[in-house]
Formats: C-alpha cells, sequence, structure tokens
C-alpha cells in the first residue's frame, strides 16, 4: 500500500467513528470501499465534497473506491438527520438527479480508468427494480430484528416522545441501504463502507447484513464516518444567505464558490485546509504557523480558496475568480471589466449601492453630475459631486474623469452596466434599462 490512509484521515480530522479491524484491513491489502450519496438534487454541494474526498484519499492510497448513486434509495429518502418525513421524488426528476450526480462525481474519479484500483460508478436501482417485494421481505428483512432497526438514532428521534413519527418506508430505508452493501460485498468484494456520521446506523446495519447473510463463512466488513462539517459560529456549512454553495459553476458562479472560501474565519480556514485540500502535513504545518504570525493577511485563506476552486472547477476558473475579486479594490482596468459575464459582474457589485436610469439618458449622453447626483443620488448633492470630479477622484469603469466627461452607451459593460467610483472605497453601479 502507498501509505497508512487511516493515519492520513486522522491527522486531517476526518474520522469520527471506525470500527475495529479496519485500519489493519486498510494496512493489509488493497481493499474496495464505497460511499453513497442520494440524488435530492442534479447537482452536489461542497457539504459532499468530504465523502468525495474521502473517495479520492482511499483511491491515492491504493484502495478501489465504489461512488453508489442513489437511483433507489432516492425514492425512499433517508430519516438520518432528518425531523420530517421527506417528500417522495418523481421518476423522471430521480433520473435528472442520478444523472447530474454521475457528471459531478466524473470529474473528481475516472472511472474509465484501467488501473487495478480503478474507481467503479454504480446505482442502486439497477439491482433494487426487480427485487420484489416478498422476497425482499423474506432474504433481508428476516435477518434483521425490528429491535436492532429501532436502536438506531436516526429512527429513536423520529419515534419517542418528541418525534413526530415516521412511515414504514423510511423505517425500511437502512435495511435497504445495508442490503447495498451486502450486493457490493458479493459483486465486487467490497469489505468498507464510509460516510458522514449522522450516517453510523445505517452502515453499521450494513456490516451486519453482510454478516448475517453470509452463512458459509464469516464474511468480513467494516464502517468508518467522518465528522459533519460544522462552523465555528455555529452556522450551518455550505450554506450563505443566497442559499447552498453549488459544486457547478451554473448554479454558484466560481467567484461566488472562490468567495465562500476566501471569507472563512481563521478557525474554520485552519480546519477546512486539512480537510478540503491534499497539501501534505508539511506544508500545511508551514501555512499554519505563517498564518499565525500575520494573520490579516488571510494567507491561509487565500490558499485554501485557492486549491479547492482548482479541485473543483479548475486553473483558469481560479485565476477569473482572482481578477473578479480584485475589481473592487485592486489595480484593475476596464478591459478587465469587460471580461467578466454578467453573472460574475453581478456577484461582484451585490450590495453596493445601484441606480437604474433609461438607455435614452446615456444615448444623449449623461453628464457626469447627474451620473453622481441628480439621476442617482450616489452623492448628496450636485456641489458633492463638483468636489469629488474637481479632486479627480471619480473614475468610471476604473478610468479617471473629470466634469466635462459623458457617460455614452461606448461607456456599457455586457450592454447594460456602467462602474462608477469616487475615491478608493466607494462603488457604485448604474443599471441602464
Amino acid at each position: 500500500m502507498n501509505s497508512n490512509l487511516v493515519e492520513e484521515l486522522r491527522w486531517r480530522g476526518m474520522i469520527h467513528d471506525i470500527m475495529p479491524g479496519t485500519e489493519e484491513q486498510l494496512v493489509k491489502e488493497m481493499t474496495t470501499a464505497y460511499i453513497g450519496f442520494d440524488p435530492t438534487s442534479d447537482s452536489l454541494h461542497i457539504g459532499s465534497m468530504v465523502p468525495i474526498i474521502l473517495l479520492m484519499h482511499l483511491y491515492k492510497s491504493g484502495h478501489k473506491p465504489i461512488a453508489l448513486v442513489g437511483g433507489a434509495t432516492g425514492m425512499i429518502g433517508d430519516p438520518s438527520g432528518k425531523s420530517d418525513e421527506r417528500n417522495l421524488l418523481t421518476e423522471d426528476i430521480l433520473a435528472k438527479n442520478v444523472a447530474g450526480i454521475k457528471r459531478v462525481l466524473s470529474r473528481f474519479l475516472d472511472f474509465n480508468s484501467k488501473e487495478e484500483n480503478a474507481p467503479i460508478l454504480v446505482n442502486n436501482y439497477d439491482w433494487m427494480k426487480n427485487f420484489s417485494f416478498i422476497d425482499f421481505a423474506r432474504d433481508v428483512g428476516k435477518r434483521i430484528t425490528v429491535n436492532y432497526m429501532m436502536a438506531k438514532d436516526s429512527v429513536k428521534k423520529r419515534v419517542g416522545e418528541e418525534g413526530a413519527g415516521m412511515s414504514f418506508t423510511e423505517f425500511t430505508y437502512q435495511l435497504i441501504q445495508g442490503y447495498d452493501f451486502y450486493h457490493l460485498h458479493k459483486e465486487h468484494n467490497c469489505l468498507l463502507q464510509m460516510g458522514g456520521s449522522d450516517q453510523w446506523g445505517n452502515i453499521t446495519t450494513g456490516t451486519e447484513l453482510v454478516r448475517r447473510m453470509n452463512t458459509e463463512e464469516a464474511a468480513k466488513a467494516y464502517a468508518m464516518t467522518c465528522p459533519l462539517i460544522t462552523k465555528a459560529d455555529g452556522t450551518k456549512f455550505g450554506k450563505t444567505a443566497g442559499g447552498n454553495i453549488w459544486l457547478d459553476a451554473d448554479k454558484t458562479s466560481v467567484y461566488r464558490f472562490y468567495q465562500f472560501w476566501l471569507n472563512a474565519s481563521d478557525e474554520d480556514a485552519e480546519k477546512y485546509i486539512k480537510i478540503f485540500t491534499f497539501l501534505d502535513k508539511e506544508t500545511i504545518d508551514a501555512l499554519l504557523a505563517e498564518h499565525a504570525e500575520a494573520p490579516h493577511i488571510r494567507l491561509l485563506q487565500k490558499k485554501l480558496a485557492e486549491e479547492i476552486t482548482i479541485l473543483v472547477h479548475s486553473k483558469e476558473d481560479l485565476e477569473n475568480a482572482q481578477k473578479a475579486t480584485n475589481i473592487l479594490f485592486g489595480k484593475s482596468t476596464s478591459d478587465d471589466l469587460k471580461q467578466l459575464d454578467e453573472q460574475t459582474f453581478l456577484d461582484v457589485f451585490e450590495g453596493i449601492p445601484q441606480a437604474e436610469i433609461e438607455r435614452a439618458d446615456i444615448e444623449e449622453g449623461l453628464d457626469m453630475i447627474a451620473a453622481l447626483a441628480a439621476k442617482t443620488n450616489f452623492l448628496n448633492s450636485n456641489g458633492d459631486a463638483r468636489r469629488a470630479l474637481k479632486e479627480n477622484s471619480v473614475s468610471v469603469n476604473k478610468a479617471k474623469v473629470n466634469e466635462d466627461y459623458k457617460i455614452t452607451t461606448d461607456d456599457l459593460i455586457n450592454d447594460k452596466f456602467v462602474t462608477i467610483q469616487r475615491g478608493k472605497k466607494k462603488n457604485f453601479l448604474l443599471i441602464v434599462k
């Protein structure tokens, strides 16, 4: 084996629970392990990066990863960590979601590789679709007692006095997930299931089912979970005011993705740099020491944002996000502004004072006093506007202008925006209708 996977994950803070014997198995030989992804959407958000990175570490350590997309389990809904029953998805939506998740996973794992430990992509609908209810009840349901299933936290919380109850549909989820492990064990000699710590109950049901359904021999099956990622301030990881941070640029622009990591607190960045990058211990320790010397430079956040933006998107996307980041306060030019697509442009100028004007206003040429005060109220009065222009502190699209300048259609970015800046820190956006 190339390295001790458990040792590697442990110093990165990526192990929550581990079944006895798991580490020994991983040290002994190439081991096949799997993680399941439920198709609740047609993409994945950054909460799914931890299981993806787990599979990548597994592969880099010389083991064989299986990514399972839950076409069957997605029809039911995992009750783990949920206080209410999920709405069931239609088959069309489910098929679209499964395809979307496969596409995302394929960016991180090469399912066409010819190596001995090449990653495998499977969909549990393929083996569950022809399983009759009677066969499932006889072959699988008979192996696990209701008492065993009721003891799981995900069930106890829902059926206890405080809980809202649980349908039989969701109650069966852990059996179906457990059967997935048995199927992969039988077909691919898969010995380990991994996932988030909220999955421990489902995963251990799987190890139990593998043992109980293999009557000829005492089958080996192992379990390992990683902690659920939290933020130091108690808010939910991966959520912003604008919603989830997705791994697809058409759902979350690369600029917003980059900014999410760049804005991490020092405490979070120290944790995230170990989990979300593949930098080695020596490099990370050096970064942490350097950051401690001058936290205001935010070296840690910059390195974290760079590494994960390249991993999820590309080096070119990172460079564009960095250019966009420099636009408000850096030494960018009118040409830099014109290179931004409309969504990134709006992301960059989100929260900045804006005013709408009619296209007719600039077709005739809009004078700077009107652009700063009369038409927009960016500045308090025409007098303030004149003073700013006399001080040579006003820029249009990053270029200095004087009182004689007129804004015309030639100044439009994306055929609808004009940026105005007063001094170094006051930015305004004109939107032309």
